[in-house]
């Protein structure tokens, strides 16, 4: 018989937006939160709202979010029960995970040897083959140079990239069309995976060409009970960044989701996985899929699963880290609609996406049936360069996929962030393409097939919008000014209704 804990204070080692997810769901179940945050994150959303905050350093990561000792510091002090790792910083961190059972704090999540076998793209890949799961053809671990170049010609096959062993988010990735271009892309591979992981063991995989990106959200209790809530489509993505989500996908069959579901759950038995994870395929235009990787974390898509599943994904993380049976049985799981999530990031589409700072102005979210913010933002918070550049997730329900996306339209419609630029636009202009709105596309299509062009006209309509807001508002202001002292008991407020009765 397992045995339950008792949790009624959790640390946070995150910020905004899955800090603030884990603290509602905190709430909701009546524990206790604790917050961390940075110096460029004093005035954080996520700081408002746990019962606790601690400050933990400066603003880069290797000095607050990334620094386990500092983390494990404020725990004892705050006398925490568990820490929940959010995505991203150290949720993927075996070492942490470790630190925290050595503390006698609960790791919510999976155990530290299941972090590191899937942590390692080479080991992950080699449990898969053993446990049946079907891979991407692509190289064995530890191949010298000489190896790997004779393996792509003759065992891999061209097209094909070169990926890090460790790490992820798009790092360390070259493809390869021309033979005469590997030695290169090894070299470039290698020191972009050593700078950003200190590892820069790298692999060969097979391009799946015109490849769908589709992933399976698991999980698993300690009471020997693994599930999947079906697929997220996570195809629309530019430089191997997702951008868009939704739940189910248009490619998926009944048939291909519960193989796919069985396959996925395969996995995360093989590595004795406990707590929420996903299983991320490849799957080829005949719908033949391949493992990718498993992230084990929850993942910044999961809203998009627990809106068609009505399951909260972090409640049942809190609930197994307890050592309690998750609530929902396979049969139990039916999804019901069709879910998207556009990623709402501080950057400008028309400038090749480039990151932008500044303090926001102006935060009006969209509201109504079926939509769903996930945010870490306000008006007057100040975007900065140290961390991700997303600002939220909106997230839209509909009966039918069509309907979740005319809800999405809707919402992009009324959403206005001012102070800095947004992909806001990408989005709106995504909604417009037909291939979209037909479910015909792949992980290339927003670079090689999709043209996000500034309209001229719709720029100038904005700029006199914009300019005849600015006028109207300087004129209420100086109305509201106007006082007229001869008469007695008559307010600013009834001159301003005089005066803009006089000047309509």
């Amino acid at each position: 018989m397992v045995e339950t804990t008792l949790i009624k204070k959790i640390l946070i080692a995150n910020r905004g937006e899955i800090a603030i997810r884990v603290i509602q769901a905190c709430r909701e179940l009546g524990i206790e939160t604790v917050a961390v945050y940075s110096e460029a994150d004093r005035a954080g959303l996520h700081v408002r709202q746990a019962d606790e905050a601690y400050f933990i350093g400066g603003a880069r990561p290797t000095e607050s979010y990334l620094n386990i000792g500092k983390i494990l510091d404020v725990a004892k002090r705050a006398g925490v029960d568990a820490i929940h790792p959010g995505y991203g910083f150290l949720a993927e961190r075996a070492e942490f995970a470790q630190a925290c059972l050595d503390e006698g704090v609960i790791f919510i999540g999976p155990g530290p040897r299941s972090i590191s076998l899937m942590g390692d793209k080479l080991a992950a890949r080699e449990m898969m083959r053993e446990a049946g799961v079907p891979l991407v053809p692509g190289t064995r671990p530890g191949l010298s140079d000489d190896e790997i170049l004779a393996a792509a010609e003759h065992e891999v096959g061209f097209p094909l990239m070169v990926k890090a062993a460790a790490g992820g988010g798009g790092k360390g990735i070259r493809i390869v069309h021309d033979p005469a271009d590997l030695p290169g892309a090894l070299a470039m591979a290698r020191r972009e995976a050593e700078a950003a992981f200190g590892d820069g063991t790298v692999y060969l995989e097979k391009l799946i060409e015109g490849a769908r990106h589709i992933e399976i959200q698991v999980l698993a209790d300690s009471h020997g009970n693994t599930i999947h809530l079906g697929e997220r489509e996570c195809s629309i993505q530019r430089r191997h960044q997702k951008l868009v989500e939704e739940s189910p996908s248009v490619f998926v069959d009944e048939d291909m989701r519960q193989r796919m579901g069985t396959v996925a759950v395969r996995a995360a038995e093989a590595v004795g996985y406990l707590n929420a994870g996903t299983v991320e395929f490849l799957v080829d235009k005949d719908k033949n899929f391949y493992f990718l990787e498993m992230n084990t974390r929850i993942q910044v898509e999961h809203p998009v699963t627990e809106m068609v599943t009505g399951v909260d994904l972090v409640k049942e993380q809190i609930r197994i880290a307890r050592g309690r049976r998750m609530g929902p049985t396979q049969d139990s799981i039916a999804m019901k609609g069709w879910a998207v999530e556009c990623r709402i990031n501080a950057e400008d589409p028309y400038n090749n996406f480039l990151p932008s700072v500044g303090r926001i102005t102006a935060n009006l979210t969209p509201t109504g049936p079926g939509v769903r913010i996930d945010s870490g933002v306000y008006d007057g918070y100040e975007v900065t360069p140290y961390y991700d550049s997303m600002l939220a997730k909106l997230v839209c329900w509909g009966e039918t996929r069509g309907e979740a996306l005319l809800r999405m339209r809707r919402a992009l419609s009324e959403y206005r962030i001012m102070g800095v630029n947004t992909n806001i636009p990408f989005h709106q202009k995504l909604l417009d393409s037909h291939r979209f709105l037909a479910g015909n596309f792949d992980t290339a299509f927003v670079e090689e097939r999709f043209e996000l062009e500034q309209e001229e006209d719709a720029l100038q309509s904005e700029l006199a919008a914009i300019m005849a807001t600015l006028v109207a508002h300087r004129d209420r202001q100086q109305a509201a000014q106007i006082v007229q002292r001869n008469e007695r008991d008559v307010s600013n407020w009834k001159w301003l209704g005089r005066w803009e009765r006089l000047h309509r």
